[in-house]
């Protein structure tokens, strides 16, 4: 099996769900508070539907929250061989190198300008506004952008030329496994020389 690079989380993704999987729970809390007062009721606890539905609303609650908190896991970017890994919760897409024209790196302010978003939007993507992202410069894109636009965030993309917007908190990191992979040099193999090198110099007489 070919061995990939590092994966590196999306923090858009991230950072969507974060702030939607802890109101799911606390919801889900309250709905369960409201089931039982219904169900201690002197009258209200003999009116089964009355409780079942708070107690079924709290249950749907956590399970959203904990899917939410679950496959914020899984949103990343791996670098191979021949190719890019991009996987998402709802989809997961391989870009070969022979698509990508250049890739470049700009802050999330700079490609998504303030006065562009509505207020709600411009609120929940401030705190990325400083970060800096890697644009993937694409010839052409890998699928229909139609479902690309459907099945990613508006974050990956700054405008309708071929690209991807790559938000990943160790973004050098991830622009130098693109580069060695692209240019024939695998990352991951380095140290693993690296420390065979010194192994056979710690072997040599000392003067």
């Amino acid at each position: 099996m070919t061995r990939g690079g590092h994966k590196f989380p999306l923090v858009v993704y991230r950072h969507l769900l974060n702030r939607w999987w802890t109101p799911m729970f606390a919801i889900g809390l309250v709905m369960f508070a409201l089931a039982y007062e219904q169900y201690n009721h002197p009258v209200y606890r003999y009116i089964s539907w009355r409780w079942q539905l708070f107690a079924g609303i709290g249950i749907l609650s956590v399970f959203i929250g904990i899917f939410f908190l679950v496959i914020r896991q899984i949103a990343y970017i791996q670098p191979f061989p021949g190719y890019v890994k991009l996987v998402t919760p709802f989809m997961r897409i391989n870009i070969s190198y022979k698509r990508i024209h250049k890739t470049t790196t700009a802050e999330i302010r700079q490609l998504f300008p303030p006065k562009s978003m509505s207020g709600w939007v411009r609120d929940i993507f401030q705190p990325l506004a400083s970060q800096t992202a890697i644009v993937l410069e694409l010839k052409s894109f890998p699928i229909s952008p139609v479902i690309l636009r459907m099945f990613l965030s508006r974050l990956f993309f700054k405008d309708k030329t071929p690209h991807l917007v790559i938000l990943v908190k160790d973004w050098m990191g991830l622009s130098s496994e693109i580069d060695s992979f692209r240019t024939g040099v695998n990352p991951i193999s380095k140290p693993v020389q690296k420390r065979r090198n010194n192994s056979i110099l710690s072997r040599l007489p000392r003067k």
